[in-house]
């Protein structure tokens, strides 16, 4: 069957079932199975067998009942990696790219030498990875709770040849006790609690509620970051964290109580204060 064709029909299916976008989305699976680029399949003259055809046709129907399009491809590109994702792990999202550029940018500024960065509630690792890949004489630490997460985290790591980048697990600082970082960066569960049931259903249904939940007002995690990171940020260390809608006041209130007096807050593309910044 044409592979062009094959877009056309899941289009058509997905349009069907009110999917947003059911031409990109339909692109995106198909030339994501078949690891194509945009331009070869517009290009019309690419042909797949029939048994690939009916196995997209059954990815089509599960994403039709909500499963993340990222979890039936198995990937997500990523600062220019390519992130194997799938059930129990979360999506690396737009927005954490923001989170890993200006990472980078504070770094440079800290010039050269051997850097120890830690990425907390590392999931898939896409963040530990990046920053390990642009910094490749950095030794670089993720760190998160769900052994499923660092499976796909440790699979990341070699499927992108990353190798100065090491994956422990257990609960948020504990498997890096007694050891300082220049910089430490989180993506952490920030959704209220009891926001999680009115988020969309592919990430209500699918993604892992661990990776999500915040607690009862969002900030658990952010609390248990700041209170302990005085003690494992080095002298002119860096703090880099990524933030949900509308808790920015509540962050920045934590940091002072915590003693940063350097901090500011980065702006997504909705124009949301995503990413905080800090140095004691």
């Amino acid at each position: 069957m044409n592979v062009l064709s094959k877009v056309k029909d899941v289009t058509e299916v997905f349009r069907r079932s009110g999917i947003e976008e059911p031409g990109r989305e339909a692109e995106m699976l198909v030339t994501g199975l078949l690891e194509i680029d945009r331009a070869t399949l517009y290009a019309g003259d690419v042909d797949m067998p029939e048994d690939r055809a009916k196995y997209i046709d059954g990815l089509a129907e599960r994403r039709t009942r909500g499963e993340p399009l990222q979890y039936l491809t198995g990937h997500v590109l990523f600062c220019g990696l390519k992130i194997n994702v799938g059930s129990g792990v979360l999506i690396p999202r737009p927005e954490t790219e923001l989170l890993v550029e200006e990472a980078i940018r504070l770094i440079r500024q800290k010039g050269t030498g051997p850097l120890t960065i830690l990425d907390l509630c590392t999931g898939s690792g896409c963040i530990a990875l990046a920053l390990a890949r642009h910094f490749p004489d950095a030794t670089v630490y993720g760190v998160d709770a769900s052994e499923h997460a660092l499976e796909y985290a440790t699979r990341n790591a070699a499927a992108n040849n990353i190798h100065n980048a090491e994956f422990r697990r257990g609960d948020l600082w504990d498997p890096v006790n007694g050891m300082s970082f220049d910089c430490v960066v989180s993506n952490p569960p920030y959704v209220v609690r009891d926001e999680i049931e009115t988020l969309q259903k592919e990430v209500r249904d699918h993604e892992p509620f661990a990776a999500l939940d915040g607690g009862v007002d969002g900030l658990d995690f952010y609390k248990r970051i700041f209170r302990e990171a005085p003690a494992y940020l080095r002298e002119d260390g860096i703090i880099i964290l990524e933030a949900g809608f509308g808790q920015a006041d509540a962050i920045r209130e934590l940091a002072q109580l915590t003693g940063f007096k350097q901090y500011d807050f980065i702006k997504d593309f909705a124009g949301i204060e995503r990413i905080f910044t800090a140095k004691l």
